[in-house]
């Protein structure tokens, strides 16, 4: 594709040299760059790709996108912007033939919810016979075709060439969750979207925003850029909800347990097994259970509405649709013990979880594992702490993914938040898998154990290095050696 269609839409462009050359990939990654690339240098957090501008040339690249063009070697088409990550998010979406405007594509964001959303609207409409794209945390898929993923929303020329497979694999909707961090960097940029979802806002990734107000202006933007042909849909229970659709050009549309709202849903029936949910007028029973869940299932039969589904066939495709893997997701073990995982790492996430089984499960004990991660927000670890004993039995603080900290030091500052007499009913072990073992033998029949923090991670983040460890293999493990033990 030409260079000048690339950067067509880009604003506020200074240019030095030929843009009428063919451009055969877009890249930020030096690594990346073969001949003929655009290689757009971003400012990181820990890497500056201004610094690889002549490892970029030297491989190849033809045109530089950049902020500073001090690096650029002479002869180069050079591209000045005041954003290279706005620009990387445009020149990526036109180079792959702006895919998200050939697709219904909707974007849903907030600290809690994101993830069990996204797929269950991609399982919804598959179940009603259409063909989608999924883009979240756990897994990106083209219609049935999974593709792992790293991180919570992609970079944008991922995003773009995930969503061109999509609209070529003739993909009719495309459901994404659209983390703040990818919002703070532009990674949306040059997206079209049909209409985007709020789930709600909670303290976290203040290592990252610094404040609450920054977090929020962050999720914000995505509604700030949706277009007066888009549907916004807010979560009203949240005291955020309407801040969110503030100045918002998009019809704006609201949902609510709590209040009255576009969309309604109330709590019926609440139990380990599921939940009986009245949804608007009608009568649903679903697999999931806890009032967070019923948000997230609101959330889901709303939009499927907005997207055009009648409320009939959604209702009957509800009550079969199943847990988002790590996600309140239950092994049985012997002697009617059970082990919960959920990937609640924030303080709010695991007091829905807590409170979902304290409510569904009353007067069986609930045993508590839980750890916080390395080189993230610090505020929440004492408050983790806090919600863990109020809910809980029995505490087992362990290692999450401590990254570059050091796991004893993260147990620190979680110790923090016990009070004395709370401190007496925890237990404080670094090894992740010593400290379910440690919990299920604490474990009698009866007894709940939750395991939360990394739900479907397969992996513990130590040092930079990611050493393969599944909290639902562990339990299925000790489920099965406390099997043999107790047979002999």
């Amino acid at each position: 594709m030409l260079l000048s269609k690339i950067i067509q839409n880009i604003p506020g462009l200074k240019i030095k040299g030929d843009t009428e050359i063919d451009i055969v990939s877009v890249t930020f990654d030096s690594r990346e760059v073969k001949k003929g690339s655009l290689f757009v240098a971003l400012k990181g957090s820990t890497s500056d790709g201004h610094n690889y501008i002549p490892v970029a040339v030297a491989s190849g690249a033809v045109a530089v996108i950049c902020e500073a063009p001090g690096n650029v070697p002479a002869g180069v088409t050079t591209l000045v912007t005041e954003s290279s990550h706005n620009a990387l998010g445009i020149a990526a979406s036109e180079f792959y033939g702006n895919p998200s405007e050939k697709i219904r594509l909707v974007g849903i964001t907030g600290t809690n919810g994101k993830t069990t959303t996204v797929t269950l609207l991609y399982q919804l409409f598959t179940k009603l016979g259409y063909k989608c794209g999924l883009l979240s945390t756990i897994a990106n898929f083209i219609g049935e075709k999974r593709f792992e993923a790293t991180h919570t929303t992609p970079d944008p020329v991922q995003i773009n060439a995930l969503l061109a497979g999509m609209a070529d694999e003739g993909c009719e909707f495309c459901f994404m969750e659209v983390s703040s961090h990818s919002l703070d960097q532009k990674r949306v940029a040059g997206l079209k979207f049909t209409g985007a979802i709020f789930s709600n806002i909670t303290h976290d990734h203040l290592d990252y925003h610094k404040t609450f107000i920054e977090y929020i202006k962050a999720k914000k933007s995505l509604f700030d850029n949706l277009t007066s042909d888009c549907f916004a849909l807010t979560n009203i229970d949240d005291k955020n909800g309407l801040v969110m659709v503030q100045n918002c050009k998009a019809k704006i549309h609201t949902y609510s347990c709590q209040s009255p709202a576009d969309f309604n849903c109330r709590v019926i029936e609440n139990s380990l097994d599921g939940m009986l949910l009245k949804m608007g007028s009608k009568e649903v029973w679903t697999r999931f259970i806890g009032t967070h869940n019923a948000y997230n299932l609101l959330a889901v039969t709303s939009a499927a509405e907005l997207l055009g589904a009648s409320t009939d066939e959604i209702l009957v495709a509800l009550s079969s649709l199943e847990s988002v893997s790590g996600r309140l997701e239950y092994i049985k073990g012997g002697e009617d013990i059970t082990a919960v995982v959920d990937y609640a790492h924030t303080p709010d996430a695991l007091e829905n979880v807590l409170k979902t089984l304290h409510d569904s499960a009353a007067g069986r004990e609930i045993i508590t594992v839980f750890g916080c991660g390395g080189d993230r927000d610090k505020t929440k670890r004492p408050e983790m702490a806090q919600v863990s004993a109020q809910y809980s039995d029995k505490i087992v603080v362990t290692s999450d993914n401590p990254r570059f900290e050091e796991p004893e030091a993260i147990i620190d500052d979680i110790k923090k938040g016990f009070s004395v007499s709370e401190r007496a009913r925890a237990l404080f072990i670094t090894d992740r898998k010593e400290a379910i073992r440690t919990a299920i033998a604490l474990a009698k029949p009866g007894s709940l154990v939750l395991i939360a923090g990394k739900g479907h991670e397969n992996y513990q983040d130590i040092k930079g290095v990611k050493h393969h460890f599944d909290d639902k293999e562990i339990i299925e493990e000790i489920f099965n050696l406390k099997t043999q033990s107790d047979a002999l």
